[in-house]
């Protein structure tokens, strides 16, 4: 399984934590390096200006002591090889030098030569060192709170500095799944947060321009395919309107004519569905609607229209059109042929129920005539007129069983 990478805000926390580190490092180094130089300076001029003085004294009177205090002490070896001069530095060579090992450390001895002999001054400054000591801790505690600072202001820094972002990902958001031209552009800045908003605004633009294509293209299928739907119509109409065509024949025709219907009004689900067809919303009332509906269907096979009761009170806010081509496509399939019966069609607290109630059994039919098969999977076959109920913002539920009317709901949005 591959690892996720790191969120932009982290990624910009943990270059200011990284950040803070380095900074911190070179301070403290810089630091330590500056005591220690300054250190060096002030002890060579030290020991340096004891020896040029004590070299003067010296050659005005012989006999003049050198210091021996707490802090600085001097010693005298004169070039026939006589003096008190301590064996640890008696070899030392001219020059400053720091004593090594831990309880010397922080005394410096200067070996200078001048014509009264050698001078050795050593200077005690381990008070000094452990205060170096106490500023290396310090330096330490600053690497540590210097990076936890660094890494908590760049959090923060960079949770303010991403509210751009977080803005123009919600407005990419709230835009709506039809193509739409935006101008995300104008409302960010001109950097790269604002280039990618203008790539977001020229692909909205593409998508716009191909779906105008596309709306373009399904008008134009629209208009070729209704056209032998009308012909197939027609014919059906001329061959029903024959006083010789035997009732087997006009059966046929019959069923012929309902489904050129249905092919009718499943083709404008498609094709308004295909072209996202802004709806217009209105209201409507609820009666008027079903009373609509039903008068544009096409009576049964054979020409005998199943009794219809009608009971709606109210209105709803929809689209008519759309309204009534969901409406005449479940009722179609609510309807079976060639079965009497009773179409019961209601609205009541935004809800349509549309129920067959059978007179007889569903097994009898007339002889010689096709028999009426059922579903395998005991559905109505509403893909299309679902996808149309979701853009409308309805909900059916089909409660169709062998042991029961066939009953349909359809929701609306109150």
């Amino acid at each position: 399984m591959s690892r996720r990478p790191a969120t932009l805000r982290r990624r910009v926390a943990l270059a200011y934590t990284l950040l803070g580190l380095v900074l911190s490092l070179l301070f403290a180094g810089a630091t330590v390096f500056i005591a220690e130089d300054y250190e060096h300076i002030i002890v060579d001029e030290i020991l340096r200006g004891q020896a040029e003085d004590y070299g003067l004294r010296l050659a005005a009177d012989p006999f003049t002591p050198l210091p021996q205090t707490h802090r600085l002490s001097g010693y005298l070896r004169h070039p026939d090889g006589s003096g008190n001069v301590p064996a640890e530095f008696a070899e030392l060579p001219p020059g400053i030098h720091e004593s090594d090992g831990d309880a010397s450390e922080g005394i410096h001895i200067g070996v200078f030569d001048t014509d009264q002999g050698r001078m050795f001054f050593v200077i005690d400054l381990r008070d000094i060192e452990r205060m170096e000591r106490d500023l290396a801790w310090f330096l330490a505690a600053v690497i540590v709170l210097g990076t936890a600072i660094a890494g908590w202001l760049g959090w923060i820094f960079a949770g303010r500095t991403l509210v751009p972002v977080r803005k123009l990902a919600q407005a990419v958001d709230a835009l709506p799944t039809r193509p739409q031209a935006s101008d995300l552009a104008e409302a960010v800045s001109d950097d790269e947060l604002g280039k990618l908003a203008s790539a977001i605004d020229r692909y909205q633009n593409r998508l716009v321009q191909a779906d105008a294509s596309e709306r373009s293209l399904y008008a134009d299928a629209s208009h070729e395919l209704r056209t032998p739907i009308a012909v197939v119509r027609a014919s059906a109409e001329v061959l029903l309107d024959d006083p010789t065509a035997s009732d087997y024949a006009r059966q046929r025709l019959h069923r012929l004519d309902r489904g050129m219907r249905e092919l009718g009004d499943l083709l404008d689900v498609l094709l308004d569905l295909a072209r996202r067809r802004e709806l217009v919303m209105e209201e409507l009332d609820a009666a008027g609607l079903l009373e609509e509906t039903v008068s544009s269907l096409a009576p049964a096979d054979g020409g005998v229209r199943q009794p219809i009761e009608i009971d709606a009170t109210g209105t709803l806010r929809a689209s008519q059109r759309e309204s009534l081509l969901l409406l005449r496509g479940v009722i179609r399939r609510v309807l079976p042929p060639e079965m009497p019966g009773t179409l019961a069609l209601r609205y009541a607290d935004s809800v349509f129920r549309i129920v067959f109630s059978a007179d007889g059994e569903p097994g009898r039919q007339s002889a010689g005539s096709p028999v009426a098969t059922e579903r395998s999977d005991r559905g109505l076959g509403l893909t299309l007129i679902a996808r149309l109920a979701a853009q409308l913002g309805w909900e059916i539920d089909d409660r169709r069983a062998n042991d029961r009317p066939r009953e349909v709901s359809i929701r609306v949005p109150a």
